[in-house]
């Protein structure tokens, strides 16, 4: 089951660079997921100092961690739990969580609707720091 939702974890993560449509604006709340995959992702803009991503979780992100950037997450609709560390923490529309270097995180959606967030990594996020964590 953890090897599935890997693969299916990663195969969304490439959609981040399918989905590139990066302009000045963009109305976040009015963004909604295309599919029906466990995880979808939009890419919204990307430099050498930081990209942004809106993401689509139906389930579940798997535990992982990024060893040369941070994250910085917005809740924006649905509920889940999150790991963060050795802890767990409910999340919900308008948690703003701050994800440093080398911690351990992922989620477990609880709500119905996907959990939409707005990720902020730096620096640039190319996915290839990112290293899955078994419990």
């Amino acid at each position: 089951m953890i090897r599935l939702l890997a693969v299916l974890w990663a195969v969304g993560a490439l959609l981040l660079y399918v989905a590139a449509d990066a302009s000045a604006q963009t109305h976040l709340l009015a963004l909604q997921p295309s599919g029906v995959e466990n995880i979808e992702v939009k890419s919204l803009a990307s430099g050498k100092h930081s990209s942004s991503f809106l993401i689509f979780i139906r389930e579940t992100v798997p535990n992982h961690i990024h060893q040369h950037h941070s994250e910085t997450i917005y809740v924006l609709q649905g509920h889940g739990v999150m790991r963060l560390g050795d802890e767990s923490v409910n999340i919900a529309p308008g948690d703003f969580i701050h994800v440093p270097e080398g911690r351990v995180h992922g989620v477990q959606v609880t709500s119905k609707q996907p959990l939409k967030v707005l990720s902020i990594q730096a620096p640039e996020f190319t996915g290839a720091d990112r290293v899955l964590v078994k419990d």
